[in-house]
């Protein structure tokens, strides 16, 4: 893991300090995150399967795009950083839906503990990944993920299977009314 700093929050989202990624991580501390949500013109999810040598979930399939602001760092601009460095890609329609705070443990020792922004958009296309950071991307549908969910949820990350379902209510509620 590269040594980069991740911003500490208490549970309002406010900054109480910053702490190097992997310490906080092993000390399970509430951090601030982001998720990016992309979908095509089908609305279709664009989904990654994070890259197998990941600190945690590698191989593990999710949302579009997931990372950690910068101090000083907007949660857009911070996901355009991340969509460009992974998927090489710009998103358009951008925008900051909801968040959420979750805490998950994993075999290895280490803790996410976000508070994690959740930022919708629209990308249709087939991005050029990073495989440092992702193994491979597919679009699919609501209804294909859920069934892959109930059939296969080891497959999938803890943060996706909590809010998937909320993304595509939210995506829907905007795009389709």
């Amino acid at each position: 893991m590269k040594q980069e700093n991740v911003i500490l929050v208490d549970t309002n989202d406010a900054v109480i300090g910053s702490m190097e990624k992997f310490e906080a991580h092993e000390k399970g501390l509430l951090h601030r995150a982001f998720s990016v949500f992309l979908f095509n013109d089908r609305d279709q999810l664009l989904l990654q399967q994070r890259a197998l040598d990941k600190y945690h979930c590698g191989g593990l399939w999710t949302n579009s795009c997931c990372s950690h602001q910068r101090l000083g760092e907007s949660n857009l601009d911070a996901a355009a950083r991340r969509l460009t460095e992974e998927l090489q890609i710009e998103a358009t329609a951008l925008y900051d839906a909801f968040s959420f705070v979750y805490s998950a443990r994993f075999d290895n020792g280490l803790t996410e503990h976000e508070f994690d922004h959740v930022l919708i958009g629209k990308f249709s296309g087939e991005p050029d990944f990073n495989p440092a950071e992702v193994a491979a991307v597919q679009y699919m549908g609501q209804q294909e993920i859920e069934d892959e969910i109930t059939h296969f949820p080891e497959k999938f990350t803890p943060w996706f299977k909590l809010i998937y379902q909320r993304v595509f209510e939210t995506y829907l509620d905007k795009y389709k009314k």
